[in-house]
């Protein structure tokens, strides 16, 4: 008997830059390594470009990740408007949904939170989430042993100024009260990347650096953080494929 391939969809919210394209031949081979495995058929839509799966496909999936975005998930792009509406038709039909930062803001959108800009400023770097162990049982996606914090490269300018009322938000840090949070048992978001590296966060700095988005001071205090300390890029990786795969659950 022949194993059916389990198939997710990538919904790639931003360009590829000349780097990442050099390095590891796109976002999508970046994603699909932190968040893919063997047996696993991923296809790539690049939302931010008006690529959509067409509706009739959807059921085809048993997963989508949103990836992160330079733009605003409470803008009035026309793509990002489809891509709220596609993401409210997911959510309907209970599919598995990973938000990304951007993708995170966009579940948030489409559930009634409030999202805008940082109210304490951009942040990029490594930084340290705490985990709200009271609301999770062990032997879920966390797996038995749950930890009070995790390290994450962040690299964002807007927030969740109010989480869902649905939301609920198990990850939180000393900047944004909103870091991590699940919605029943199909919706799972994230405002760090578990997928980005050094190099790949280096590369974003520099080049927002040299666009003036960023301060030389700003860029440097960034940079720093990861000069002694690195990720937690395993357990976020084996976090989010226990979800996208179903592997036990929140309770």
């Amino acid at each position: 008997m022949v194993q059916q391939l389990r198939r997710y969809a990538l919904f790639l919210a931003t360009p590829d830059s000349e780097f990442v394209k050099e390095m590891y031949g796109g976002y999508f081979n970046v994603f699909v390594s932190t968040y893919g495995e063997e047996g696993d058929q991923w296809d790539l839509y690049r939302v931010v470009d008006g690529e959509f799966p067409d509706e009739k496909e959807l059921d085809k999936y048993e997963g989508f990740v949103i990836s992160g975005s330079s733009h605003d998930a409470f803008g009035s792009d026309d793509w990002i408007l489809k891509l709220c509406s596609l993401c409210l038709k997911l959510d309907q039909m209970k599919k598995k949904i990973l938000g990304i930062c951007f993708g995170l803001q966009i579940i948030s959108r489409i559930r009634g939170g409030k999202v805008g800009r940082a109210r304490r400023g951009p942040d990029m770097g490594l930084r340290e989430i705490t985990i709200a162990k009271d609301l999770i049982k062990p032997g879920g996606y966390f797996g038995e042993e749950i930890p009070t914090s995790l390290s994450i490269i962040k690299c964002h300018q807007d927030e969740v100024l109010e989480a869902p009322e649905s939301a609920k938000v198990v990850g939180y840090s000393d900047k944004y009260d909103v870091e991590m949070f699940f919605i029943e048992d199909h919706i799972f978001c994230i405002q760090g990347h578990p997928e980005y590296n050094k190099a790949i966060l280096f590369e974003i700095i520099d080049r927002v650096h040299h666009r003036k988005i960023i301060e030389k001071e700003f860029a440097d205090k960034a940079k720093a953080t990861m000069e002694k300390a690195e990720p937690d890029r395993k357990r976020w990786e084996t976090l989010c494929k226990n979800f996208l795969k179903g592997r036990s659950d929140l309770v």
